[in-house]
């Protein structure tokens, strides 16, 4: 028998009774039944109850291990009583009893329990990380992780995708986020830095006469973390696609990401038909460019029903300013006074003034408006903006006015927040959808200048000729991104691989020929020795995993994270470095300043 294990902690079922067992695991919990030790014993693979009575010579062992030790059990298979059966778990059926129980290793007290999962301070769980992941559910969203990510190189594969490698320590290059630096102990005062994207990398690849590219790759960027992106390293499904078109790319990618989210949504409905909505309708319907469609609620211009109305505040600044609109943000069942206060209230807090409203009652048989809004703008303008809405009896509408540009993202929130208290959204789906026609340019009012709006190597609508005699900021590009509930999980697009085309979409962007080469000038050369036509992606690995394992954090699905402070706890990173190894590399460390 091998000495550590015949079979893991999983695999023992009703037609191993009778036989001889060797196991090895963590002792999970002891139990005292009556005289009688319970022994639940934990491997990687599952749990198996083991039973150490007092006529064993596995007692004395028994009674003195605790939580996380690390034993070793001979012992022999039987069956449970029936009414001791365990249908929770694949080994429910039997018990091992105990002949000789063996300490492999001891544990301290432990920092935090693994038993039970109860809520414990972050800082602590990802100190002692390699406990936290002894835990059921992040074990399980470990190896969920794993599988999916299998799974996504495996349809990679099927579409005729071939995976490459990309460098890992390459050049700066300003891609939105700050790079992490690397420094050169070869070449004194010159830095690597490590890659935000294989972006540059994945189009030389097309150069080199590849054809179908994509990569699990990692990346690296220097930016404060947040819920959905976590600091330091994420990962990614990178890929590229020679001579093809936007349609091209999203109909090769559509049946590869529905796959994997059918795959492991594990009864939940998933889209078969992925909606594309372009970029100017989702801000306007849904209020942002990551629409969570499992929320029916969408947004519409109501700005006529308040022009010229009694509502001297709505129609005092749609009078003063062109741009002003009023949008109307339904709310299905939400027409009580109640509701329609703390949602005014919770308006406030978000610094908003308030947020009004109206809501729909019967009063003799008519469908009538209430609230202060509507006996502003009177019976026949609410009247009208029901009907527009389609709304009834119990619902209530709220009403947010100004440019457009500058109360979208609160919209959204109150959208959000309106089917959240009105229980509106279906947890049961995965909602799909591609974002379409992005704008190629923004105004930058800090700077007083165009820039790009998103990825600067995205093919311009109408290309040289679109650049040449287009207003900029009318100019949409081929990019596109993948939403599902309210994340953006994926973003690509057509790459602007024509030289004279490239030049004048930066030169645009006030961006010199000058500076295009010196900070993209692997790409920009590679451009002047025949570049065919492509376009590619990448979707959000981490993401992914996190929506398909139910989780509400990146770190629930990460092996080793960093905490929101961007530190490794665990290993004590980012650390002081010795004198000497800064000497190596030429570099000298400032006084720190004073607080």
């Amino acid at each position: 028998m091998h000495c550590y294990r015949s079979h893991t902690c999983e695999a023992l079922r009703k037609t191993d009774v009778g036989s001889a067992t060797r196991l090895s695991g963590w002792v999970h919990r002891v139990r005292d039944h009556g005289g009688v030790l319970f022994i639940d014993l934990r491997d990687h693979y599952g749990i198996t109850q083991v039973v150490a009575d007092p006529d064993s010579s596995a007692f004395s062992v028994a009674e003195a291990v605790r939580g996380e030790w690390v034993v070793r059990v001979d012992g022999d298979v039987k069956a449970r009583d029936e009414e001791a059966v365990n249908k929770n778990l694949p080994t429910g059926d039997i018990e091992v009893y105990a002949r000789e129980i063996k300490v492999l290793s001891s544990a301290a007290e432990l920092p935090l329990p693994v038993f039970g999962e109860p809520e414990y301070p972050e800082d602590i769980r990802l100190k002692y990380r390699f406990l936290d992941l002894r835990r059921e559910t992040l074990h399980a969203n470990i190896m969920r992780r794993s599988a999916i990510i299998e799974h996504m190189r495996a349809k990679m594969n099927q579409a005729n995708f071939t995976e490459f490698q990309t460098p890992i320590l390459t050049a700066s290059s300003p891609e939105g986020a700050r790079d992490f630096l690397v420094p050169s102990r070869i070449h004194p005062g010159k830095f690597y830095a490590l890659p935000q994207a294989p972006q540059q990398f994945k189009q030389l690849i097309m150069m080199s006469g590849f054809d179908r590219y994509f990569q699990i790759a990692p990346c690296f960027r220097d930016e404060d973390p947040r819920a959905d992106r976590l600091p330091g390293e994420f990962y990614q499904l990178d890929l590229e696609m020679s001579f093809v078109e936007q349609d091209d790319v999203l109909e090769a990618m559509e049946p590869v990401l529905r796959d994997v989210f059918e795959t492991f949504a594990e009864g939940k409905a998933v889209t078969q038909e992925f909606r594309r909505i372009s970029f100017a309708e989702s801000i306007r319907k849904y209020g942002n460019d990551k629409p969570d469609l499992r929320n029916p609620i969408e947004m519409q211009a109501v700005t006529e029903h308040f022009a010229g109305s009694g509502f001297k505040i709505f129609a005092g600044m749609i009078e003063s300013n062109p741009k002003v609109e009023v949008w109307a943000i339904p709310a299905k069942t939400g027409g009580s006074r109640a509701f329609c206060d703390r949602m005014n209230s919770w308006a406030q807090k978000e610094g908003q003034p308030g947020l009004g409203y109206i809501f729909w009652r019967l009063e003799d048989d008519n469908i009538a408006g209430a609230g202060p809004l509507a006996k502003n703008i009177g019976v026949e303008r609410t009247e009208a903006i029901r009907q527009q809405l389609d709304l009834a009896d119990g619902d209530a509408c709220f009403f947010v006015a100004g440019e457009p540009e500058k109360f979208a993202s609160f919209a959204a929130d109150a959208r959000t927040r309106a089917a959240g208290e009105l229980d509106l959204i279906d947890e049961e789906r995965f909602e799909l959808c591609w974002i379409v026609d992005f704008p190629m340019y923004e105004w930058d009012e800090e700077n007083k200048k165009i820039d790009f709006s998103h990825n600067p190597f995205s093919m311009p609508e109408g290309g040289l000729e679109g650049l040449m005699n287009r207003d900029p900021l009318e100019l949409k590009a081929a990019q596109y991104d993948l939403v599902c509930n309210g994340f953006e999980i994926a973003s690509g697009a057509i790459r602007n691989h024509q030289p004279e085309v490239m030049e004048k979409a930066f030169e645009i962007a006030g961006y010199s020929k000058e500076v295009l080469e010196e900070r993209f000038g692997g790409m920009y050369r590679a451009f002047q020795y025949g570049a065919p036509p492509h376009g590619g992606m990448a979707a959000g690995v981490d993401r992914i995993v996190m929506l398909l394992c139910g989780a509400k954090n990146l770190r629930e699905i990460t092996m080793f994270p960093m905490n929101q402070q961007a530190q490794d706890l665990q290993m004590g990173a980012p650390g002081e470095v010795m004198s000497n190894q800064l000497m190596e590399l030429g570099l000298r460390l400032l006084p720190k300043k004073n607080d």
